[in-house]
């Protein structure tokens, strides 16, 4: 692990992360509220198909505000998809601020897919929460295999999620005695809650749409949920 930076705006620390993976170079981003004593749960945060940007740091820092040290993983490396989500996830949880017992995940986009694959994998979180997020997945869940609470925040007219999907999402959820919430937007394309996909929509003619309320709503969810599992 390297350390490549350390900016601090308010009483929030920011860190770049180099890691390796299987030999192969990785870059994530950290942040916490060093005004926050001891230790506090760790969220995981997976990015859009785009890779490891702006937006996804900029969540990172809105994690840290509300008091978590959250961490955004890089899948992509040196131009490569890394199934490594694990080995971020045991990266955070070593992390000084960090209270190991206390881990949740969440994703956007294809980052979504992700976060709910690793509850269908077993891994041991707390919360995941899924933004405008992939649901089909070729793993086999069985009941009681999934010990997460889930949150699934998704756009009613986002092509890419079929109403198919969402019943199969749904009656797998249902089937491993799940503990999960799935949110339907009426009139929300793909990619809501980026302000950045109106632009990425007319650049390569995707139905992607910015949408302040279920921006904000689906952030509002998401901390409800973050407070409920971390209560203890």
């Amino acid at each position: 692990m390297v350390f490549l930076f350390t900016n601090v705006h308010a009483a929030i620390k920011s860190e770049q992360i180099d890691y390796q993976v299987d030999g192969q170079t990785f870059s994530g981003y950290l942040s916490y509220d060093d005004a926050v004593s001891g230790k506090r749960p760790g969220v995981l945060v997976v990015h859009e198909w785009w890779g490891h940007n702006d937006y996804v740091r900029k969540r990172v820092d809105m994690l840290a505000e509300l008091g978590y040290t959250a961490f955004a993983l890089d899948m992509y490396g040196a131009g490569k998809l890394a199934q490594h989500p694990d080995d971020a996830k045991n990266l955070l949880q070593q992390h000084a601020t960090v209270d190991a017992d206390k881990i949740a995940a969440i994703g956007y986009c294809f980052g979504g897919g992700i976060v709910l694959n690793m509850v269908r994998l077993g891994n041991d979180l707390d919360a995941v929460v899924s933004f405008h997020g992939s649901l089909g997945s070729s793993i086999s869940v069985q009941p009681g295999q999934i010990s997460a609470r889930i949150l699934v925040l998704n756009g009613a007219d986002d092509p890419f999620v079929t109403k198919e999907q969402i019943a199969a999402f749904e009656q797998e959820m249902q089937t491993a005695d799940a503990k999960y919430e799935f949110v339907n937007y009426p009139g929300v394309k793909h990619s809501f809650t980026n302000p950045e996909a109106n632009a990425f929509g007319q650049r390569f003619n995707m139905p992607l749409v910015y949408d302040a309320g279920a921006d904000k709503d689906s952030w509002q969810r998401m901390q409800l949920l973050l407070k409920q599992v971390f209560a203890q």
